[in-house]
């Protein structure tokens, strides 16, 4: 049987279109999805920052640093573990790969329920360790702690979707967060504009809409695996599965995580400028979220495509559909950059009244500044998603730990002697360092003959 046989035939085969189609049409609806993730606190920002005050503003942004390492992790481990997934998927396995679909989701139901109560417990140290200011600590704590009670919610969609992916579709996550955020914007609106909760509205609102696209997503999920018919028995959990899944899952992991974790350790020296420069922060790194989420999703595209066509022997098609990712990164870069050199302050003023405050100056000048390099990310998140879907581990996890090392360095060392503006400067140095060592890496051709799945894992697919 075809391994991408389903209920319903896609518009693009991973396998046999061109590179460049199969990866644009994989990859959009993930572009689309990841926006609407961002939609999440994007919203949350705007609609406290407009309709409770700065301060709140500044509450909400001291807890995306910390929450943003949570999503990563849930983000970045369910992409490693649907590395099995893919490889399985293209060498026609279809029985071992819904074992490794139900192993992924076991695995990470015990780890959100594990780190969401240990993040409840240690929560008002946790914002301590980063100098949260002392005028919104009450209102990030209160954010943290009803966040956390939805980790295992958060967690379980985003494994889901990164499942979703793997198989080749990628619109289900897609439709799932277009309804998941429109129903925060209604329930943010309703709970801070109607019921003037704060801080608590938002949290509690986001809270029940990735409480109710998990559950949804969960069934959607059932449903599309019993579209696939296997020759061979399948179980709900493989140990030896589990061991292969570890192996890339937590690189992965680290890899998807360590632009937020920089972003965690450096807000420790961000808050040490008080909350107006955080709210400023807090705008600008909301701009940056959206704007890097093409970039990522391009990465991850072709960590599917390159699992999927290695599971197939089609090694070629791995280094065509490379190239085609060079061209979309490096076109969407210069779009990005000329929209926030003209438009960067009417970005920033969606979340903050316009003038010369010091929050809305420093939101303009991380925009405009950052909009140079963001070609930089896109070139770093393919080359690492292609040695992530050949299971290449070591080489992109030393350099995204160079990537973290610089921005954390720089920023602890010179922003204290220059100004807050070097918390954003130090970014594309990250980025630029961790691409040079992915791609060197990449050159060397030895992500061609690391073997995730075993030769008594199965046969390979036949063409």
């Amino acid at each position: 049987m075809p391994a991408n046989q389903t209920a319903k035939k896609k518009k693009y085969d991973m396998l046999t279109d061109h590179p460049g189609k199969a990866l644009l049409f994989f990859a959009l609806p993930m572009i689309f999805g990841n926006l609407f993730q961002q939609l999440y606190n994007i919203t949350d920002s705007v609609i406290v920052g407009r309709f409770v005050g700065e301060n709140a503003l500044a509450a909400v942004g001291a807890s995306y640093a910390i929450t943003n390492v949570f999503i990563a992790i849930a983000i970045g481990g369910g992409i490693g573990s649907s590395v099995i997934i893919s490889q399985f998927l293209g060498a026609g396995k279809i029985g071992k790969m819904k074992t490794a679909v139900f192993t992924t989701m076991i695995n990470f139901l015990v780890i959100s329920v594990i780190l969401g109560t240990v993040g409840a417990v240690f929560n008002h140290q946790i914002l301590s360790w980063v100098n949260t200011p002392e005028d919104i600590f009450s209102d990030a704590a209160l954010y943290l702690a009803i966040y956390f009670l939805g980790l295992p919610f958060l967690f379980m969609y985003n494994v889901q979707a990164s499942i979703f992916n793997s198989l080749g579709d990628s619109k289900r996550p897609l439709y799932l967060l277009i309804f998941s955020s429109l129903l925060n914007i209604a329930l943010d609106m309703v709970f801070v504009i109607c019921f003037h909760q704060g801080v608590r509205g938002v949290a509690v609102a986001t809270l029940i809409a990735q409480g109710v696209s998990a559950v949804l997503s969960f069934f959607l999920l059932m449903r599309k695996l019993k579209g696939y018919e296997e020759e061979e028995k399948y179980g709900c959990y493989d140990f030896g599965m589990m061991r292969s899944m570890v192996k890339i899952a937590v690189p992965s992991t680290l890899q998807q995580s360590i632009v937020h974790m920089g972003i965690l350790l450096v807000q420790s020296v961000v808050n040490s400028f008080g909350s107006a420069a955080l709210a400023g922060y807090s705008a600008g790194s909301r701009i940056e979220s959206l704007s890097i989420v093409p970039m990522l999703a391009m990465g991850n595209a072709m960590s599917t495509f390159t699992a999927q066509n290695i599971g197939a022997g089609k090694l070629d098609r791995v280094k065509e559909g490379y190239k085609m990712c060079y061209v979309t990164v490096l076109t969407v870069g210069a779009g990005l950059c000329i929209m926030y050199q003209l438009f960067g302050g009417a970005f920033v003023s969606m979340f903050l009244e316009s003038g010369g405050s010091t929050a809305y100056s420093v939101g303009v000048s991380y925009v405009k500044f950052l909009s140079f390099f963001y070609a930089f990310i896109g070139l770093k998140a393919t080359t690492d998603g292609l040695l992530r879907g050949a299971g290449d581990v070591a080489a992109f996890t030393a350099a995204n730990l160079v990537n973290l090392s610089i921005r954390v360095i720089v920023t602890n060392v010179f922003a204290p002697v220059y100004g807050i503006q070097v918390a954003w400067m130090a970014v594309p140095m990250g980025w630029a360092a961790n691409y040079i060592i992915s791609f060197g890496w990449y050159l060397t051709g030895k992500w061609k003959r690391v073997k995730v799945i075993s030769a008594d894992q199965g046969e390979k697919r036949k063409n």
